[in-house]
């Protein structure tokens, strides 16, 4: 078993011990209005928007937006029994958003997922959204792109991000691009996963991080129906392969 398929392995198995223990309450995610003038219209309340960024995204000239919001319920704010990991821990969830831009002003929404940014249920996980980092949500060449990480203080070595590239084509945001980088504190090892779904091709790393020199391997991918945004689920647990 490689380092990637590893750690997706042990962050499945983190999660599941950490919902046995703690308890984590139900979510109700209210509907966005259709249309707003802002950002600030999509939020509901008690939610709260947590990134903005602007670009166009559908090619209509116009400037979008691309949000996630963040409830705030405190009751999904949980304790830790056992005291590993971080107590107490906020198991809100979020929602990504995207508005475009309406010839007469405003914005009218054109996604609202509640997927593809994990929910966080795990005390040694940190959180797999960096609400700070300028990479964790960009516009970049008219397509969106989230990056989201997992990092354990216990239970693991390995640590990984992962980057997924949408462009609204077809009526619809598709996955165009998946590029995963897996590294283990422990060994030094690192493997990476780079895929264009556009060409169909995927590229594999391997190397250290006590040199840039790396050992590289390509390979074409079957034809398959590009996935939606809606259809990755979560963007952590996601097979950029398509196996099921």
């Amino acid at each position: 078993m490689n380092i990637l398929s590893a750690a997706a392995a042990l962050l499945v198995g983190l999660a599941a011990c950490a919902a046995q223990a703690l308890d984590i309450p139900d979510v109700a995610y209210p509907p966005l209005p259709r249309q707003a003038a802002a950002a600030e219209g999509f939020v509901p309340p008690g939610w709260t928007l947590e990134a903005k960024v602007e670009g166009d995204l559908n090619g209509d000239g116009k400037t979008d937006l691309a949000l996630v919001l963040h409830a705030t319920d405190p009751k999904a704010v949980v304790a830790n029994p056992d005291g590993l990991g971080e107590d107490p821990l906020d198991t809100n969830p979020r929602i990504l958003a995207v508005a475009f831009a309406k010839a007469g002003g405003g914005y009218a929404l054109a996604l609202e997922n509640h997927a593809l940014i994990p929910r966080r249920t795990d005390p040694v996980l940190d959180d797999p959204f960096d609400s700070t980092a300028a990479s964790g949500l960009e516009v970049a060449r008219g397509a969106l792109r989230l990056r989201l990480g997992v990092f354990a203080s216990a239970g693991s070595w390995s640590m990984s991000t992962t980057a997924m590239t949408f462009r609204w084509q077809n009526g619809r945001f598709e996955l165009i691009g998946y590029d995963r980088t897996e590294t283990n504190r422990g060994s030094g090892e690192i493997e990476g996963l780079s895929i264009n779904y556009l060409t169909r091709r995927a590229k594999r790393t391997e190397g250290t991080i006590e040199s840039d020199a790396e050992k590289a391997n390509w390979e074409t991918l079957p034809r398959r129906p590009l996935p939606s945004l809606d259809e990755v689920g979560d963007g952590l647990a996601f097979d950029p392969y398509g196996r099921r």
